[in-house]
């Protein structure tokens, strides 16, 4: 598309680069992913996944999907995803980001909320059947019109987007490049509920700038990432760094310790983007050593809570960054400069990207809320989404606008740095596996299991939080947990087969 955008896209960005580099690698698989979808790693340069991206865009415009409509995707870390989020918006699409543990009774509540009109998902990931999932979901919602995916065993009337990739073809529509329009949807539990939060490409190239930046990822870096591609976080921290950057992004569907490493002493990679307890657990194991292409490691905090009293960085001639996550709301990040390793401090204001920097340009704004909550304002922030519900009274008055999102975090100043202290997660939301639960559902889960069994959940270093049960004496709730999947390494597994409903 030769077309004059007035404002940059993720799909610009992308042609900003193929038109410098076509034959450069551009995405690499995850090495694991026949185990993951049970196909085989594919290496694409930036003209191969040009054309990869041109006959997907043209498949969602030929099976009848009008520009602005919503699609759903529910897809693991691979370049498929990439490529199918960049073809929709290369055919005026909005792309709404499906976490790949859903059950289906979310997956049909997060479609009827954004009326979506079509889903993509894989056959099969981690020998789940995501298909079947996806179609029985399609049955439930009025507005979808068209259910596609990968793989090589897709049931009846799916839609095979491998096909579609065998055709070198572009689309008939020509889309209007504009960062001001909406190019995602995530999803957030917050102590109201369920929210769907859009954003347009604008607010997405911020966040990757504010992480790049912060991180000082060179141009034509080599990330790796091995953070679920389902959040804004995970956008922001692999697909935004890797289009501002230009270089070669790898792909770990998380998660495998072998493999990663292999994946990036292979592939050379010198950036590493991964939950921060994941990095942290790394450095103790001595990753400097045995990884010498790696200069930065991202770590991204689902539970921010926690960052002032983590472990000390000790990888010398690798740099650690801290991105504190605040469910979809926004984040921002601060390097480690201090010699002792420790994370740094973070001072309420606009702060900009790199924030140690003097003149650079402003990513964002911390505050402390009249609450005593931690507030975040800026460009990435997608304050009307967590806008206040209308007090009851007069309400021919209008309430004055807010502009920025109150996270609900509990946070205080330090008196003797001026640092902001972030003290507690979110009252009624608990954060699982990374995932986050009102309390109020876990109790009724609990409920539901019946008389003599225990379910809770545990700190953990990895995850924040994990499930555990216990069944006292009682063959019938054993028997419950075990249908729960209940493990405690896997507590993921319990959000993929328990309905609160």
């Amino acid at each position: 598309m030769n077309q004059t955008s007035a404002s940059p896209t993720l799909d610009t960005l992308f042609q900003r680069i193929l038109s410098r580099r076509p034959e450069a690698i551009a995405l690499v698989d995850p090495l694991n992913k026949p185990r993951v979808t049970g196909q085989r790693p594919k290496r694409l340069t930036y003209a191969q996944a040009d054309r990869a991206i041109a006959a997907l865009a043209a498949h969602f415009v030929e099976a009848g999907l009008p520009a602005h409509s919503v699609i759903a995707m529910q897809l693991p870390n691979t370049v498929e995803f990439v490529l199918t989020l960049l073809a929709a918006h290369r055919a005026g699409l909005v792309v709404a980001l499906i976490p790949q543990l859903w059950r289906q009774a979310e997956i049909v509540a997060a479609l009827n909320r954004t009326s979506a009109r079509a889903i993509v998902t894989m056959d099969r990931i981690d020998g789940v059947l995501h298909s079947d999932v996806a179609m029985n979901a399609a049955a439930e919602v009025f507005s979808i019109r068209h259910v596609a995916g990968f793989g090589h065993a897709l049931p009846e009337g799916m839609a095979s987007l491998d096909d579609a990739l065998a055709r070198d073809i572009k689309p008939s529509r020509t889309a209007i490049q504009d960062g001001r329009k909406a190019a995602i949807i995530s999803f957030d539990v917050t102590s109201d509920g369920f929210r769907a939060v859009p954003r347009p490409h604008l607010s997405l190239i911020a966040g990757g700038l504010a992480v790049s930046l912060e991180a000082n990822v060179a141009q034509g870096a080599s990330p790796i990432s091995a953070f679920a591609p389902s959040s804004f976080a995970g956008l922001v921290s692999s697909l935004a760094v890797w289009l501002l950057t230009g270089g070669t992004l790898s792909l770990h569907h998380p998660f495998d310790f072998d493999t990663l490493e292999e994946q990036i002493v292979d592939q050379r990679c010198d950036t590493l983007i991964v939950p921060a307890q994941l990095a942290l657990r790394l450095d103790e194991a001595g990753l400097a050593a045995r990884l010498p292409s790696l200069r930065n490691v991202i770590g991204l905090w689902r539970t921010p809570e926690q960052v002032t009293s983590s472990p000390r960085w000790t990888a010398h001639g690798v740099s650690m960054t801290d991105v504190y996550l605040f469910g979809e709301a926004g984040l921002f990040g601060a390097r480690r400069t201090a010699e002792d390793g420790m994370p740094a401090p973070v001072k309420p204001g606009l702060h900009g990207a790199p924030r140690q920097a003097a003149g650079s340009s402003i990513s964002g704004e911390i505050l402390l809320t009249p609450k005593g909550t931690l507030g975040l304002r800026g460009p990435m922030v997608a304050a009307s989404a967590y806008a206040p519900p209308q007090p009851p009274g007069d309400s021919l008055i209008p309430q004055p606008p807010r502009d920025y999102v109150d996270t609900e975090y509990a946070a205080r100043l330090d008196r003797a740095t001026g640092a902001i202290a972030i003290t507690a997660p979110p009252a009624g939301v608990m954060a699982v596996g990374g995932y986050r639960f009102l309390a109020q559902d876990l109790q009724e889960w609990s409920r539901r299991l019946g008389p003599g069994t225990l379910l809770t959940a545990l700190p953990d270093r990895l995850s924040g939080h994990r499930l555990a049960g216990r069944a006292l004496d009682n063959a019938r709730a054993r028997e419950a947990l075990t249908e729960l999947g209940l493990n405690p390494l896997m507590a993921e597994a319990f959000r993929d087969r328990t309905s609160p409903a």
